[in-house]
């Protein structure tokens, strides 16, 4: 299980540390792919292919099905840590989640999420307008705390 929160810098090939504790719960040959939110989903092997297993599910006559699956699956990067701990992070991936040089790296559960230091910053402020109402509708879909 992933969490917390780690701030680091892209240097300039895009290349980014990965933390010591999400590298020990990756391991070798994790996906890194477009996320929601404007950041990036990364996970680890098992992850991923539950995941996949997913997306091949979904009925291909449906329009938004095939959306859905395009989306995460034509940028994804199959990535591995170098010596020095860090993930090259392809171009085309940098570029949609607007990482230039601070990166904020946060364990979600079942995967990591890359975000720009500025995305992540609007994302939390905006948890204060309205979390309250998030944690409301949560019910809706069966969790409760």
């Amino acid at each position: 299980m992933f969490m917390g929160e780690y701030n680091h810098t892209i240097d300039g090939k895009g290349r980014v540390i990965v933390p010591a504790k999400f590298r020990d719960a990756l391991g070798d040959g994790f996906v890194v792919t477009k996320g929601l939110d404007g950041c990036l989903f990364v996970y680890p092997p098992d992850a991923w292919q539950a995941f996949e297993e997913k997306l091949q599910s979904l009925p291909l006559t449906n329009k938004n099905s095939r959306q859905f699956a395009r989306f995460f699956l034509a940028g994804a990067a199959s990535c591995e840590v170098d010596k020095q701990g860090r993930i090259l992070l392809p171009q085309v991936l940098r570029e949609f989640a607007g990482l230039e040089k601070e990166v904020v790296m946060v364990g979600v559960a079942n995967r990591v999420e890359i975000w720009s230091k500025e995305r992540w910053q609007e994302c939390i402020e905006s948890y204060d307008d309205d979390m309250d109402e998030v944690a409301e509708n949560m019910e809706s879909l069966g969790f409760s705390i």
